[in-house]
């Protein structure tokens, strides 16, 4: 943005005051040539985001921000009347009032699972692009602006949506969310190219399990995960990191009031703890994917592989009962293929079926 201004102001040096510049040798071209020097340099020391020209949505402190720390806190990006959009359609959906699409999966808290779906046992809904209401989210301009910054470019894909409903904890202590990595859920690659948000729907705090984070992670390697051995259990799917011995950095709880996005890079160690509270604890979010550097990856003999069976197994089961399909030759990459939307731009590597 710095850089950009300097070449304005220069230009319109050069249309006044050219001959005085060159009579003390100093020319356009020259200062062109600084310029650029100056604009490369101050690009170089950034991996994790990009201007693009003009975005200009976020600062250079908050760039460096999250270079060094993997994430950023942008306050009230959405407006009361957004979250009050969203919070209507999760209870239409949770009382019945408004028949779900087959497409997208309602859960239940471990606790809670054998129970028929009602508000009070609804902790997360997924498949966000199955519902024209809540999909809202994931194409918001305000959110896609930022997200433009993080995927390098006007291309973007919305990979993996959902909102969580995070209900008190019945004595089992199942509401925690185990730290993690959510580049261990994605077939899709380079890392640098994704980015999640996860934007409050209310007053988020420690007591009612807000999001921690050790910052810094990201700059680190992709970890094993598997399920936690924790008393009481964990909800399906919740895995996380296997070793933490070798993980540096002091954990962090970022606290959030309603509206508030957080922006963080995929391989940032995260969870969340218990909900202590008498009441739920609302988010929405969405994790996005450059549509023209990201590429999908074999996952086969990886770490990813078990994690990526269990949720096959869970959509072929889905399949066979809602559908009537015959989902088994699905691949995990046509998985995730089948559930990412474009959302801004062009798709520029087939990585949706949509």
């Amino acid at each position: 943005m710095f850089t950009n201004r300097l070449y304005s102001f220069f230009g319109h040096i050069q249309q006044q005051f050219q001959p005085k510049l060159l009579n003390n040798k100093i020319t356009i071209g020259s200062l062109n040539q600084r310029l650029k020097l100056l604009s490369t340099t101050t690009e170089s020391k950034y991996r994790y985001s990009f201007t693009n020209g003009a975005n200009d949505k976020i600062s250079n402190e908050q760039r460096d921000f999250y270079e060094e720390n993997g994430y950023i806190l942008i306050k009230k990006l959405l407006s009361d009347n957004d979250i009050e959009r969203y919070w209507q359609r999760f209870q239409d959906l949770a009382t019945g009032k408004v028949e779900p699409n087959p497409l997208l999966l309602l859960q239940r808290e471990l606790a809670t699972a054998k129970q028929a779906i009602h508000e009070r046992n609804l902790y997360k809904v997924q498949e966000l692009y199955a519902d024209d209401v809540l999909f809202e989210y994931c194409r918001h301009p305000l959110v896609l602006d930022i997200v433009e910054a993080f995927t390098g470019g006007p291309n973007i894909l919305a990979i993996h949506s959902m909102l969580i409903n995070k209900p008190p904890d019945a004595g089992t202590k199942s509401s925690r969310h185990p730290l993690h990595q959510d580049l261990h859920y994605f077939p899709m690659r380079p890392a640098d190219r994704i980015v999640g948000t996860w934007t409050a729907m209310e007053k988020i705090t420690k007591e009612n399990g807000c999001l921690s984070a050790i910052p810094g992670t990201h700059k680190g390697e992709h970890l094993e995960h598997d399920y936690p051995e924790w008393e009481g259990g964990v909800n399906k799917l919740y895995y996380g990191i296997k070793d933490m011995k070798n993980v540096v950095g002091d954990r962090i709880h970022i606290e959030m009031e309603r509206g508030d996005c957080l922006f963080f890079h995929p391989l940032l160690i995260h969870g969340s703890g218990m909900n202590r509270t008498k009441g739920f604890r609302k988010a929405i979010s969405c994790h996005f994917a450059s549509s023209t550097d990201c590429h999908y990856i074999e996952i086969k003999g990886t770490i990813q592989e078990k994690l990526a069976q269990e949720i096959l197994d869970v959509y072929h089961r889905r399949a066979r009962s809602f559908m009537g399909g015959d989902s088994d030759n699905m691949t995990y990459k046509d998985l995730w293929r089948n559930r990412s939307r474009l959302v801004r731009g062009e798709d520029k590597i087939g990585a949706t079926t949509s």
